[in-house]
Formats: structure tokens, sequence, C-alpha cells
């Protein structure tokens, strides 16, 4: 046994309302009905922080990511409060990036400016596509004019530091669509570009109603690929699976995400991840989803906590790590895990014996092949009784 050391801390803050549910979101967003209950769930979240303190173990946070939902309904200075009461109860290190991810149809002139005033040093703009006929096959609220203005709001606030999320395998899309979303996007400079593919998640609309003329697999994986060189070209290096970005814009956060760091999480279905060191364990926390109950409960609720099982830990790593071009460094798993490699070495070989996972430079990454059945390579490090089973790691762009 390997013994746990403290890694980075990042801190998660959800805000779970949107102006309209969108029919392929998974994420924990509710439709706003009324007006939103801003003080309210301000000072749920600092009560939340509060009652979390220990799990930080004197660390500073490096990174403060605000998620949804749509955080940009949010006013700037409820978002410069938060951070401030963040700051008086956690150190934060004075470069830390603070994310806002954003709904180019909810920003009003002048936000960016605010926004940056209030501490915000980095913003997530969820484009989706540049196509109209997308965005509203889509649902979303936006059109692609919203888009181009709120990147020209973000470059006169000063606020260079930005990601676009894009989608592709559109319904009805093709190569060349989406080629002409990637370039209308770099043609944006943004410093960073996530880039994913339209999955049906159940329990969303287009789970049960999937959209007609979705791309066949090989077109889908043509797109990936056409876009991936696309984006190469224009100098965005591939860092994690659908997340791209000019030298040295790699999202902090979602980086502490992938090498399997620490994450504090706060708002309503917040998940955090926390290593206790007193007690040599890995633990995770969860908030309650719906956010009249999460409002109603305040401080009174309890935590709940789950400590990750030993055998369940070289998954839980490998779910993040392996997502990461550059993989990871064998002092890396035994650090963040508490478990000597060795536990996996007769999986680490059956995988590189199957050209799934390569060991270069000192570190273990999946192969080409391996990052194209990367739910197999993951599968192989799940213990025998949940085998069958599967998680989802942390997002966030």
């Amino acid at each position: 046994m390997s013994t746990l050391e403290l890694p980075p801390l990042g801190l998660y803050v959800h805000f779970p309302w949107c102006v309209r549910k969108c029919p392929y979101c998974d994420f924990n967003s509710h439709t706003l009905h009324g007006s939103l209950p801003e003080a309210h769930y301000i000072e749920a979240l600092i009560q939340d922080l509060s009652a979390q303190l220990g799990a930080a173990q004197g660390r500073t946070v490096t990174s403060v990511f605000f998620g949804g939902g749509t955080p940009s309904l949010i006013t700037p200075a409820a978002i410069g409060g938060l951070l401030a009461s963040i700051g008086a109860l956690l150190p934060l290190s004075a470069d830390a990036e603070i994310t806002l991810e954003a709904n180019p149809g909810t920003i009003e002139r002048g936000r960016f400016s605010e926004y940056r005033a209030a501490g915000v040093n980095r913003v997530s703009l969820g484009a989706q596509s540049f196509a109209a006929a997308q965005l509203e096959r889509l649902g979303r609220i936006h059109s692609p004019q919203d888009t181009w203005r709120a990147v020209e709001e973000l470059h006169a606030a000063g606020l260079g530091n930005f990601n676009l999320d894009l989608m592709y395998a559109l319904p009805g899309q093709d190569l060349a669509a989406a080629l002409a979303d990637i370039q209308a996007a770099i043609a944006l400079a943004p410093p960073h570009l996530s880039h994913y593919q339209l999955t049906l998640e159940p329990g969303t609309v287009f789970g049960a109603l999937p959209p007609a003329h979705l791309p066949a697999e090989e077109s889908s994986a043509e797109m990936m690929e056409q876009c991936q060189d696309a984006l190469a070209a224009a100098g965005y290096g591939h860092y994690e699976i659908s997340a791209y970005a000019r030298a040295g814009a790699q999202c902090r956060h979602n980086l502490n995400y992938w090498r399997f760091g620490d994450y504090l999480g706060i708002g309503a279905g917040a998940h955090g991840k926390y290593t206790e060191l007193a007690t040599q364990r890995i633990l995770r926390t969860v908030r309650e989803r719906e956010p009249r109950r999460y409002l109603a409960q305040g401080a009174r609720a309890a935590l709940p906590t789950q400590s990750v099982a030993a055998e369940e830990l070289p998954f839980e790593f490998m779910l993040n790590a392996l997502r990461l071009p550059e993989g990871f460094e064998p002092a890396l798993f035994e650090r963040r895990t508490g478990e000597p490699l060795a536990r996996i070495a007769p999986t680490l070989a059956a995988l590189e014996a199957r050209g799934l996972l390569q060991k270069q430079a000192g570190h273990w990454r999946a192969s080409a092949l391996g990052q194209r059945f990367l739910n197999d390579v993951l599968t192989a490090f799940l213990p025998a009784r949940v085998a069958a089973g599967s998680r989802a790691a942390p997002t966030g762009t």
C-alpha cells in the first residue's frame, strides 16, 4: 500500500437554472419558472461551503468553476459577492483560474466587463454550432450572431481567456457542415475549444425521442478526425479527448479532474471528491439535486459522503487519466490512489499486448486504437462485481 498525498484542490459551484432545458442535456439543470432566487441561493452556497471546510485540510484553492445550468443568469454583483465569501472562507491562490459558463443568449451588453471586475478571468461560451437551423434543432435560445457578439464583448472586456463549446454529429450534419462550424469557431480565435459528439443520453428528450437523420458511426468518426486535423493546423493542441487549446490555455480546473485531483462541490446536485489524509481514504460527496429541496435544507443538511473502495480506485483513476493523450506517470497513480502500480501491472500488460495501451517516455497512455475503444480499456480496470456498470467523470470546459 502506497501513501496518499494531498493533491491540488479546486472548487465547483453549480447553478441549476436555465431559460429552457435543451433536449440533449443530462446535466442537473431546471427550467426557470418565475423569478430567480438569487440572494437565497448565494446564501445557501456559502453555507454549503462552510460545511465542507474540513475537507480542504488547509489547502489553497487553485481554481473555481461556475457551472450549470446557466451561471450567466446570475448577476455580476452576486458572483462578486460569492467570490468574496469564498475567499474569506478558503485561501484562493493569487493566480486562481475562475471560470464562468455563459449562454450567448443570456448575456447583456457590458456584463462581461462587470464579471471581470467581480473576479472572473475565464469564460466558457456554449456556442454548440454556428448554423442557425442546428441551434433550433438543439433547442438553443441563441443565434450565431449572439455568439459573435458575445466574443466581441469578451475581447472588449479584456477577457481574452475563453472557451467555445461545439458539438458535432448533429441531425442531418455532414462533414462539410461540421468543418464549417470548426472554421467559424477558429475565426473567433478562442484560446480553448471543446468539441463534443452529440450523444443520446437516458432521461433526456433526445434519449426518448432521437432526432431524425443522425450521422452514421463512420461519418461521425470521420467528422471527428477531420475536425481534429483542422484544429491542429490552426495551432490547437489536443490535450484531452474533447478539449483543444493553444499553448498555455489548457483549462486548469479540468486538468485537475483528469489528474485525479480534489475538488469541493457546492450547489444543487454538485459532486465533490477529496482525499482524507487522517484515514487514508478518498471520499466522494453529492448534494441534493432538486433546487427547491436544496434551498429548503440549507445548512441543516449533512454532507453525504461515500468512501471509494480500494478495489475501485484503479478504475476511478483511469476513468479520468486516460482521457488525456499524455496519459499518466506511475508515480502519479500511486500518489493519487494510495495503491501500488504492481496491483494493476497485469492489466496494463494485457492491454498493451492488445495494442490498446502503450508506454512512452515513462507515461502510460491509450494508443490510437485504445482512444477509439476507451470504454473497453476502462472496463478492464473495474472490479469483477461491478464490471457491467459505468460511471460518469466530472465535466467542465
